[in-house]
């Protein structure tokens, strides 16, 4: 019977069975009786009803094997333990050999169907894992971070605290041994979880108090693996896990143009920081119908699910589906429900950036509902000029801006970035604009990531940001001089 071993072995229990049907001219399987049916046995229909009968009787009566013969068919079973049963139905006469033939594939037979059941629930195991990881990773990114902690001590290790993220790119077939990696060179604390979003990424939180906050990680990591690139977040407390993400996927998109293939994120201080003095009232004031609205019906989406699926949408567009795992149709639903709200046009660039300026500013969740919040929501970009007026805005965005004008930037880089704004970040009206190709100005983006140091093609991207920068750089440039 060593071919019936080297079927097992190469092949499985399908090719086993094949070749077993092959071999007798007849019909050979495995027929399920226990209260789970084999999905090979009864739930198959073109399982012959004589197999069936034969199974069940066989069990029933406690056998290893038997015969059953119906005149027109012989059906020869023999058992092979946890509700299994190896059947084949010949049309008499069949060759004496048979019998034998049956008896000796089904010791190897039983073998390799409970390797391939230890290996489903195994499978099954690392799906649950992954998806718990996965829920970690949303509550984070949600400010649920006592739940978030929960959850992550039973799947250790803990949550570091503080911490450096990493966002590595890597084929999708290497993300496991990416992740072993990382635990590897991490003396097992690394926590890691499979990007929900892109299907080659891979975000591993690293304390930062570790040997050199494990600066190192992404130079051993993009040196490890092959085309594998890393971008690394700044020092961060946990609650600015939504910031650290951002900051490493920036980091990530100039990895991919930099012959280590790794980078941390670029100094200089976010929009929020710059803006929270002068903003915490406007966005209060923006956000107040979403944080007190209440739905009619309980399965309807609430305030908070509200505020992370725009969080989500605003950071990776279409692709928020993959993360809020809901369906686009709700996706859709929800946007629109999200306008209807706060009177943002999610179309236009400049509202989309408004919104997440808002978002940022009050990361904690619902606030009491400012006298008056029962009035229809007004424009969105309304109040937005008198925050980006504030000194501290103006000096954000010049420092923001300065390279795309210093001596590393190409020729017409800040038009080029000007024009794609102008067009709500859009290639094909910017390219028409500045009168070259969409794949022209798709790779003049692309070197204006390396110069920003910032994400521009790929969600979640700088434009935002570069909106927010731009305009108070314009109401500056406006503003009377004294």
């Amino acid at each position: 019977m060593l071919k019936v071993h080297r079927l097992a072995h190469s092949g499985g229990s399908a090719a086993v069975l094949r070749w077993l049907g092959s071999r007798l001219g007849g019909w050979a399987g495995v027929v399920g009786t226990g209260p789970v049916p084999d999905p090979r046995g009864a739930a198959d229909p073109r399982t012959p009803e004589l197999a069936l009968r034969g199974a069940a009787e066989l069990t029933h009566r406690g056998l290893r094997s038997a015969v059953l013969d119906d005149g027109a068919s012989t059906a020869l079973l023999f058992a092979l333990g946890e509700g299994r049963v190896l059947a084949a139905v010949l049309r008499p006469p069949h060759d004496p050999a048979v019998p034998a033939l049956l008896a000796d594939a089904a010791v190897p037979l039983a073998l390799v169907l409970r390797a391939e059941e230890a290996e489903r629930r195994e499978q099954r195991a690392e799906l649950a894992e992954s998806r718990a990881r996965e829920a970690v990773l949303h509550l984070l990114m949600n400010g649920r971070l006592s739940t978030a902690h929960q959850i992550a001590e039973a799947l250790s290790p803990s949550l570091p605290e503080p911490m450096r993220m990493y966002v590595v790119a890597c084929r999708p077939g290497e993300r496991a041994a990416v992740a072993r990696l990382c635990g590897e060179l991490t003396g097992g604390s690394a926590w890691v979880v499979r990007c929900p979003v892109y299907e080659g990424h891979l975000i591993v939180l690293v304390p930062a108090a570790g040997p050199d906050g494990y600066a190192g990680l992404g130079t051993a990591v993009a040196a490890a693996v092959p085309g594998c690139a890393v971008g690394a977040s700044g020092e961060l407390p946990l609650r600015e896990a939504p910031a650290a993400y951002t900051q490493a996927f920036h980091a990530l998109a100039v990895a991919r143009s930099r012959p280590g293939r790794h980078a941390r994120f670029g100094p200089g201080p976010e929009p929020e920081l710059a803006a929270h003095a002068a903003g915490a009232g406007w966005a209060a004031a923006v956000l107040a119908p979403l944080h007190t609205y209440r739905p009619r019906r309980p399965q309807d989406p609430g305030a908070q699910e509200l505020r992370a699926t725009a969080r989500a949408w605003l950071d990776f567009g279409p692709h928020a589906t993959r993360l809020l795992k809901v369906h686009r149709n709700t996706l859709a639903t929800r946007l629109r429900l999200i306008e209807s709200l706060t009177g943002a046009d999610l179309s236009r660039l400049a509202d989309q950036a408004a919104l997440s300026l808002a978002l940022r500013l009050t990361p904690d969740g619902p606030l009491a509902a400012p006298a008056g919040s029962g009035a229809p929501p007004a424009d969105i970009v309304a109040g937005l000029d008198a925050v980006l007026c504030h000194p501290d805005v103006a000096a954000w965005a010049r420092a923001h801006l300065a390279p795309l004008t210093g001596p590393d930037a190409p020729p017409g880089a800040y038009g080029t970035v000007r024009a794609w704004l102008r067009h709500d970040a859009r290639l094909a009206p910017t390219a028409a604009a500045l009168g070259i190709s969409v794949p022209g100005t798709r790779k003049r983006l692309a070197r204006m990531e390396a110069v920003l140091q910032r994400s521009l093609l790929r969600s979640p991207n700088a434009r935002h940001d570069l909106w927010l920068a731009h305009q108070a750089a314009e109401l500056a440039d406006a503003a009377p001089r004294h």
